[in-house]
């Protein structure tokens, strides 16, 4: 997986901060001029940065409001890169300040204390300090150290975060456009007064509203959210005492805006919000308010996720680890190898009660490795940066990757760590009661494919070998690869979805090579015109092998659900159309909730960007 360098934009004023901070710095009279200056000039690349990035959103509902899908896959490209491009524009010229006060004892630490004194009554201070740590780490060469999330910020929700609505005991039309109104979105609906009464009846009908069921309250946050295609209003209804999710889902046709989808149900709010797809765009500057309401409609997923959901990674990489060390404390719990067999180019490990997997890269694969030379490390880490830094198409699973990171060695079974030590010995070590991790990648728990259909029912594992189908084609169709298509590589979540979680083996399917052996004879001898060529060779009619499913009844299953993945015809054509510069539209929601038949549209079909 080749992963986009990382670039400016165009955007960030990274160079001018830089050249008017030195001048200062080299101007300041003393060491505490010079503390001053460095502060303020780390402050300077922040508060550029953040000012950016809260752009970035509205022009994210710009670019819904005028179709220009490019552009908004474009500024979601921005917003997951923009905080390491500010740090990494900005570090050489701060190393050189650094180092050339290196031998006046305790300079960074009272640059730091100083910076913290000029953030400390800010709103963003959280992110402020995630910035200053990242700088520490980069220019200072320091380790990583998770700074506790600042505390004392009143996360209720204010009167002006929510639109209330009067509910007179029915949801009706008239309600429904008002709902509609609250984005501002300036671009004309194709049949506002049609789709809300579609809206009202499947409101009506799906919740049994009636005299004896009334619709008590509407609320809906006041700022849409946005992403790639699509746009949604996120609020709640309560319906006879009992409070549920509404979201209403919209899309920019050619002849303009229409509602596509009702979302009434916290688990299908869930995989719309999943970290499987890109991030949403939010208006809304408050995101610790943002952050509690979002978990009050969906409390299964962690805070840390839904901070990353909403663009703010690094936030959301803190509450992480936080809630990581945190549970085990709390469940008196270690970490041990993760359930299945192991990996032979990852180890992972968790623990009964963690909602996460921490994985950790060998120096060198296993005996079981199968692609031949292992260029090492850094390879591997860069194909699960290049996932991160892509929109996932809702089949594979976001991951964080620590670096230069310490945890306690009392999280760890003994067994395990001796193990980590031997294996990934580059990049891990032990210092008395601390273990330090070069780089450490942390997903979501999901049970491998192969264990979850040993312990489901017959009706489950129907369902879930269906969505594997269908998770290799968004795969396909966001120009990814697995060529390791071993069932084991994939994961079924707790709503059952089937995510692609393991990434050493994929690669850019544009530059896949598709053949074929179905046109050789039976019994022909010779070796086939495509064993000497280069690159990654697919034989799609070994795709249903590779996938491992235990009986007779799942593969029959797969292959009439999804024949055409065994055959050249729908990989070429899927390179073809992704090589003409399509671009892919994915469905984060299932076709029941959407209003009608006529509006259904293919999964994920690509459509030009233009």
């Amino acid at each position: 997986m080749v992963h986009l360098p990382k670039q400016g934009f165009g955007t960030l004023r990274t160079a001018e901060i830089l050249s008017a901070g030195v001048a200062d710095y080299n101007s300041a009279p003393d060491i505490a001029d010079k503390t001053e200056a460095l502060a303020r000039i780390i402050l300077g690349n922040f508060d550029d940065y953040y000012l950016r990035s809260r752009k970035i959103p509205w022009l994210a509902k710009q670019a819904f409001e005028t179709r220009d899908w490019p552009g908004a896959i474009q500024l979601s490209q921005e917003r997951l890169d923009i905080f390491s491009v500010s740090i990494a524009d900005s570090t050489p010229a701060l190393r050189n300040l650094i180092g050339a006060n290196e031998q006046v004892k305790g300079f960074w630490d009272m640059v730091e204390d100083r910076f913290r004194q000029l953030v400390e009554h800010r709103y963003e201070a959280d992110l402020a300090l995630a910035y200053l740590t990242a700088i520490r780490r980069q220019a200072h060469k320091n380790i990583w150290v998770p700074e506790a999330q600042v505390r004392g910020i009143d996360t209720s929700v204010p009167p002006d975060f929510l639109s209330h609505f009067k509910a007179p005991g029915r949801m009706t039309p008239a309600l429904v456009e008002e709902i509609l109104s609250v984005p501002g979105i300036d671009a004309p609906f194709k049949d506002i007064s049609g789709d809300a009464v579609l809206v009202s009846e499947r409101i009506n009908e799906e919740l049994q509203i009636s005299d004896d069921r009334p619709l008590q309250r509407i609320e809906v946050v006041k700022a849409g959210f946005y992403r790639n295609r699509g746009a949604y209003i996120v609020g709640a209804l309560e319906v006879a005492g009992e409070t549920g999710p509404l979201t209403l889902a919209l899309l920019h046709r050619k002849d303009g805006v229409q509602v596509d989808s009702v979302i009434l149900r916290e688990t299908t709010l869930r995989h719309v919000f999943s970290s499987t797809l890109a991030n949403l765009h939010v208006i809304e500057t408050r995101y610790h308010e943002l952050v509690e309401y979002l978990h009050g409609l969906m409390p299964v997923r962690p805070r840390g996720e839904h901070y990353s959901t909403i663009g703010y990674n690094h936030v959301g990489k803190l509450v992480v680890m936080e809630q990581i060390t945190s549970g085990l404390d709390a469940n008196n719990e270690t970490l041990d190898h993760a359930p299945g067999p192991p990996g032979s180019v990852a180890i992972g490990f968790t623990s009964p009660a963690t909602e996460y997997v921490l994985k950790i890269i060998r120096d060198k694969p296993t005996d079981q490795y199968k692609w031949g030379e292992f260029h090492g490390k850094e390879t591997v880490l860069a194909k699960y940066r290049g996932v991160h830094g892509i929109n996932r198409s809702g089949s594979m699973l976001d991951n964080i990757i620590y670096s230069n990171l310490w945890l306690p060695r009392k999280m760890f079974k003994t067994a395990l760590l001796n193990e980590i030590l031997q294996e990934a010995n580059d990049s891990v070590s032990l210092t008395g009661d601390a273990v330090f991790f070069s780089h450490l990648i942390v997903q979501r728990k999901l049970i491998p494919v192969p264990l979850y259909l040993q312990d489901c029912t017959p009706e489950e594992a129907d369902l879930v070998v269906i969505r594997l189908g269908q998770c290799i084609r968004n795969n396909a169709a966001a120009n990814v690869f697995n060529k390791d298509l071993d069932g084991r590589n994939y994961g079924v979540s707790s709503l059952r979805f089937v995510y692609l979680f393991d990434y050493d083996a994929v690669e850019v399917l544009t530059d896949v090579k598709v053949r074929t052996n179905t046109d050789m004879e039976d019994g022909e001898e010779g070796i086939p015109d495509w064993y000497f060529e280069d690159g990654t060779i697919f034989l799609p009619e070994e795709l249903e092998a590779h996938l491992r499913l235990p009986d007779q009844g799942l593969r029959r299953l797969f292959r009439e659900a999804h024949g055409e993945l065994l055959g050249v015809d729908y990989w070429t054509r899927m390179q073809s159309l992704l090589s003409e510069g399509h671009v892919p539209r994915v469905r984060t929601y299932p076709r029941t909730t959407q209003l009608s038949l006529e509006r259904v549209e293919a999964n994920l079909r690509l459509t030009p960007q233009s």
